[in-house]
């Protein structure tokens, strides 16, 4: 352990490297006792190696978005920050490739690419803010998962730090590259509990011609209607970005309407999404609204809808947390229809939406302290009943304490505490932030 003098022998070790003991102490906890700024990858690769050789315990952050995203520990020996480890490493816009550096955001990287007519086909949430390392670490995705696919069909090499300091590679910067295992999806979702990604190489895409949201609300709160028009859509020829259901407080926060509302985006040349839109026109039921958003009104739609979810950037008054779901797809809106139950039952608000293509659902949940893990036991349940799951996104470090985030192990976890006792025998890389414990 990092006692209090040991401030001074760090920056004698790293006297390149910025430290500081500034940040102790962060309700959503996974904080250090000291924080070390490496701006370099083999300054990643030293520090992993001190600690490892001294046994200290090392926390990982980027731009601090996943903070309240599972740990049980308040505090690691050394918070390892990649706030200035940033910058593109390698662009190659013909074949449709960029190499970008773990700390740098995912604005940074679509801003960059804009005068390319290029963009990064993920979607994660507080896009302004969050770091590609966090992303790929947490496999992060919004409604655009169903178009985009997440980081595991997107990322195509990776370049690793191992808790020992040891630089890896994984993949490759060719899309096409099928030689040994696909090691990418190893690390991917991990929660930095395997290594520190130092490198991340993702697939791009062009800026589509034209966008557009159309929502559909349905007056009333007839589970079986909305989940035949869905099945509708997706058994159609059409192939929407996004095939989402928000629930009534979701909705009338983001709409302005106070119904279930199914949100389906386009993106391609004009002519396509025309199509596409009067595909939908021709087959929504009787006695819905539909409403469309294009072009810039569309981005700044989307703009908002990332940037509402609880993060630990937000400063708020109640205890706030973020459920992250997965069911078969159209069991989603019997979820959204029973968590809204659930709100009433324990006195919490929720904000819910779900993708219908891709059965992933995100709850917001907002109220006292027990009302919250009330509502979050309950709605696992109702998850686990539907042959699904449920996670902990972001909830504070007192409730965490309290909670399972990651749910019960399943019968493979022993493959997952095998791996990681290899790689890092003395469990001091982001230890207890991966489920069962990790």
């Amino acid at each position: 352990m990092i006692s209090d003098g040991s401030l001074t022998e760090l920056k004698s070790v790293f006297k390149d490297i910025q430290i500081s003991d500034e940040d102790q102490d962060h309700p959503l906890g996974n904080s250090g006792r000291v924080t070390i700024f490496p701006k370099t990858e083999q300054e990643i690769s030293s520090v992993l190696e001190y600690a490892n050789n001294h046994k200290h315990s090392v926390f990982i952050m980027g731009g601090g978005t996943k903070r309240g995203f599972g740990g049980t520990l308040e505090k690691a020996d050394i918070l390892l920050s990649l706030a200035q480890y940033t910058g593109i490493v390698e662009h190659n816009p013909g074949d449709m490739i960029m190499t970008v550096k773990a700390g740098t955001t995912f604005q940074e990287m679509q801003n960059y690419l804009t005068s390319y007519k290029q963009k990064v086909p993920l979607d994660p949430f507080m896009p302004k803010h969050a770091t590609i390392g966090g992303i790929v670490s947490s496999n992060d995705s919004g409604p655009k998962r169903l178009g985009y696919g997440s980081a595991r069909d997107n990322v195509i090499g990776l370049k690793m730090v191992y808790p020992d300091g040891t630089l890896i590679r994984s993949g490759g910067k060719v899309v096409k590259n099928v030689a040994g295992y696909d090691m990418n999806k190893l690390f991917i979702g991990a929660m930095g509990t395997l290594g520190v990604v130092s490198h991340v190489t993702v697939k791009l895409r062009p800026i589509a011609k034209y966008e557009s949201i159309l929502f559909v609300s349905f007056a009333e709160k007839n589970v079986e209607e909305i989940k035949t028009f869905a099945a509708k859509v997706l058994d159609s020829m059409i192939e929407p970005i996004s095939l989402e259901i928000l629930n009534p407080f979701l909705a009338e926060k983001l709409t302005k309407i106070n119904q279930y509302t199914l949100l389906i985006s386009f993106e391609d040349v004009k002519n396509s999404v025309y199509y596409q839109e009067n595909v939908i026109r021709s087959i929504v039921p009787d006695k819905t609204t539909l409403r469309s958003l294009s072009q810039n009104e569309a981005k700044s739609f989307w703009d908002n809808f990332y940037h509402q979810q609880p993060n630990s950037l937000t400063n708020v008054t109640t205890t706030e947390a973020v459920l992250k779901i997965g069911v078969v797809n159209l069991n989603v809106i019997k979820i959204l229809r029973e968590a809204e139950l659930i709100s009433d039952a324990c006195h919490v608000s929720i904000e819910a939406h779900g993708g219908l293509g891709t059965g992933i659902c995100h709850m917001s949940i907002r109220g006292a302290n027990n009302d919250v893990l009330s509502a979050i036991h309950q709605i696992r349940k109702i998850a686990m009943k539907h042959g699904g799951y449920a996670i902990v996104k972001h909830l504070p470090f007192s409730l965490r304490k309290e909670i399972n985030a990651w749910g019960e192990k399943t019968a493979a976890h022993f493959l997952f505490e095998g791996i990681k006792h290899k790689i890092d025998s003395n469990k001091l890389l982001n230890k207890n932030r991966y489920v069962g414990g990790i």
